[in-house]
């Protein structure tokens, strides 16, 4: 590669990498209009998936509002903290790694500057339970909505389940 082409080739790794990150984010399922607008994208509701990434065979789908109008189409709204969550087992469940309590299993942008989403994980010991709760913050006053959604670790197949106490830090 030529000199003069290296730092092209370099600012646009840097400029894909991004996209390459969303295109192993959330999972869209579907989206439903809640308020029609007559010239620019509807408000919508929208269903995702992700699986978490350091427990194999649990996924969990949320909800969040997605604005539409003028600034929604520009990419520019600050969407609404209401967000839910659910949470289930599909499969033999299997820890990738020590966890600790409140570890980030996922989180995205809500407005351009000041808001984001996190789905936090925990173990509850004595039940044996993943706990999985979402919640958005705010920079400046905070958000205080969130869900919570539990997984009993349960058997699949022959095997006895795995503890959770055995994989937090």
């Amino acid at each position: 590669m030529s000199l003069r082409l290296a730092p092209l080739a370099v600012l646009a790794a840097a400029l894909l990498a991004p996209l390459a990150a969303r295109a192993e984010g959330p999972d869209l399922i579907f989206r439903k209009s809640t308020v029609w607008k007559l010239l620019t994208p509807d408000d919508k509701l929208a269903v995702y998936g992700i699986d978490d990434p350091d427990v194999d065979g649990v996924a969990c789908h949320y909800t969040v509002p997605e604005r539409g109008g003028v600034k929604g189409m520009l990419g520019v709204a600050e969407e609404t903290s209401d967000v839910s969550l659910a949470c289930r087992q599909v499969g033999p469940i299997k820890f990738k790694r020590q966890l600790a309590q409140g570890d980030d299993v996922f989180r995205e942008r809500r407005s351009l500057i000041f808001k984001k989403m996190q789905i936090v994980r925990g173990c509850d010991v004595k039940r044996n339970v993943l706990v999985y709760m979402v919640y958005t913050d705010k920079l400046i006053e905070g958000s205080p909505k969130n869900s919570t959604s539990t997984v009993p670790l349960m058997p699949w197949g022959a095997e006895p389940p795995p503890r959770c106490a055995d994989f937090v830090k």
